[in-house]
């Protein structure tokens, strides 16, 4: 198994927790939900780097196509889910500038800022090598943006 999957779990972990205690002490927590969906979303299309790296560790052939099989059925989704990950992200945005405003000395505001600008350009990476340029260079690049994603919303949960 992947570090990436441990990596994973506990960023999982700590999201549910920070989403209960949002919920538990805000009266309006639609930006809260908002925001642990695109979380979801992430998450799930990142897990995918996680099963890559499974894959290429894997002792047994038998691994490696089960797991192979297993991605190969989610890939016609993952751009959609990428997509609509950004959707729910810039939902919960805009839901926080019209709760608190768009201050960036506030360092929670300013770190879901830059983690959304990470996702925007991650997402048209994603598009952008299907329809256009499949190179290897760009595919460095989205999974460069996806783990600098993962770190950003990590510190966006620290604050």
């Amino acid at each position: 198994m992947s570090i990436w999957f441990l990596l994973n779990a506990l960023l999982l972990l700590w999201a549910i927790w920070n989403v209960s205690l949002g919920i538990s002490s805000y009266s309006s927590y639609i930006h809260i939900l908002l925001g642990f969906a695109g979380f979801l979303l992430f998450i799930f299309n990142w897990t995918r780097n996680a099963v890559f790296s499974t894959i290429r560790n894997a002792k047994t052939r038998h691994a490696k196509v089960r797991l192979a099989r297993m991605s190969k059925q989610i890939r016609p989704y993952h751009r959609w889910v990428g997509s609509s990950a950004l959707v729910m992200v810039v939902l919960h945005g805009l839901a926080i500038i019209h709760l608190y405003g768009f201050d960036l000395t506030n360092m929670k505001i300013l770190t879901g800022f830059l983690a959304s600008l990470n996702m925007m350009v991650l997402v048209l990476s994603g598009w952008y090598r299907l329809l256009i340029d499949p190179r290897i260079r760009i595919r460095k690049l989205h999974i460069r943006l996806g783990i600098s994603m993962f770190i950003l919303v990590a510190i966006h949960f620290l604050f």
